[in-house]
């Protein structure tokens, strides 16, 4: 039988990342005991009062059809809470969707096509690389490196530029690494993208989650809001991952051209989850403040047991949910240490390597799981370390 050539650029980007994750969840089934850190999923639940308003939602009947773009209450809310950064956004700059994956999807969809390619720091998200290919474009990674704090280094960015670069894809707080781009670097990169004709879309779900300091996006700087495409969702800062619910935030004409693919894909959200949505952006919750605090303590903790009982290297993020882990000093890349920590000592990792070409030598590490379970968890990769560095346990 005959497929779309779809089907063959995203045959091994699916679940196949997440072969270690899917490994350890076999496990626990069977009854082991596995301390996972493997995902960013938060361990608190959503304020109750957004369940609540989900829950009265469903019950008012807020479940017919929506339209394209969004529900109007919650379009007005993201009006509001854009506007500092863009001070002439209207209901056309806005689309709604279910979560930053789904809007990302759409978004490169209206941006590039085959013979086309997308700029992306390396480490990356996992699910980036199928959402450009998805398209028929092509990658450039830009080396993030740990000297540099994974920070995007201009004169890298510019290498990479070709003639076939369409779009610069931004993550800031960065999944992987936890780096936070400043204004200036955004300057100096945004300067690039504009000599080259570059889009810049900006992946910005872990905006409220950064320890110390402030958030800077692309779409406050004059000089790159009508090339700036920002996406985002309540998943992370308001511990909702399950909703689904996103958007993004772009210029009128390519807002305007991207309505027909969203139509086209979905044909509107759910309206109950709108409304709850509406609720969480507008609300004086404290969800935000309790996983900010908490990231912050036990990036801080596994950084220093890191340093103080291993011979390893761990890169103190600036924000979102992991911490990233050099183990090229145990003789193993991140692939195979991770394999060794989940057969030996019952602990799961993401491998760098599921993150991108860079990453062959680390592990990622999940922050959200409570401190004792993580520090245990740090205890048994300190002991694999150990035995790796030196033959005994």
């Amino acid at each position: 039988m005959r497929y779309a050539s779809v089907t063959d650029r995203l045959y091994t980007l699916g679940s196949d990342k997440w072969a270690v994750h899917f490994a350890a969840r076999d496990r626990v089934a069977q009854g082991q005991d596995i301390l996972e850190l493997t995902i960013g999923e938060p361990d608190i639940a959503p304020a109750p009062e957004l369940v609540e308003e989900c829950v009265r939602a469903l019950k008012a009947g807020r479940t017919r059809y929506s339209n394209g773009r969004g529900e109007p209450d919650l379009v007005a809310a993201l009006a509001d809470l854009y506007r500092p950064r863009l001070p002439t956004i209207r209901d056309e700059n806005i689309l709604c969707f279910p979560g930053t994956q789904t809007a990302l999807f759409a978004v490169m969809t209206a941006l590039v096509q085959s013979g086309d390619a997308v700029l992306l720091g390396d480490p990356y998200y996992a699910t980036y690389e199928g959402v450009i290919r998805s398209t028929g474009a092509i990658m450039q990674p830009v080396p993030l490196q740990m000297r540099h704090g994974f920070i995007m280094q201009p004169e890298d960015l510019a290498a990479a530029i070709t003639p076939e670069s369409r779009v610069l894809l931004l993550n800031t707080p960065h999944n992987p690494t936890g780096a936070v781009l400043d204004r200036n670097t955004l300057e100096a990169l945004g300067a690039l993208a504009i000599a080259h004709d570059l889009w810049i879309v900006c992946d910005e779900v872990y905006e409220a989650l950064i320890f110390e300091g402030g958030f800077a996006s692309p779409l406050e700087i004059d000089a790159l809001r009508e090339r700036t495409i920002v996406v985002s969702s309540i998943s992370k800062s308001h511990a909702a991952t399950g909703f689904r619910s996103g958007w993004s935030i772009g210029p009128v004409e390519f807002s305007r051209r991207l309505l027909p693919i969203s139509e086209t894909m979905l044909f509107g959200n759910q309206p109950f989850i709108a409304d709850m949505t509406t609720a969480a952006l507008r609300g004086n919750h404290t969800t935000s403040a309790q996983l900010r605090t908490a990231l912050g303590r036990r990036a801080r903790m596994v950084t220093r047991m890191i340093e103080e009982s291993t011979g390893l290297s761990c890169h103190m993020p600036s924000g979102g949910m992991f911490a990233m882990i050099d183990v090229s000093q145990t003789g193993m890349d991140g692939e195979a240490f991770a394999w060794r920590l989940l057969d030996e000592e019952n602990v799961a990792v993401m491998p760098g390597s599921a993150f991108g070409a860079q990453g062959r030598d680390l592990i990622r590490v999940a922050l959200t799981v409570p401190d004792a379970e993580l520090a245990d968890a740090i205890s048994r990769m300190a002991a694999l370390a150990r035995t790796a560095l030196t033959g005994q346990p």
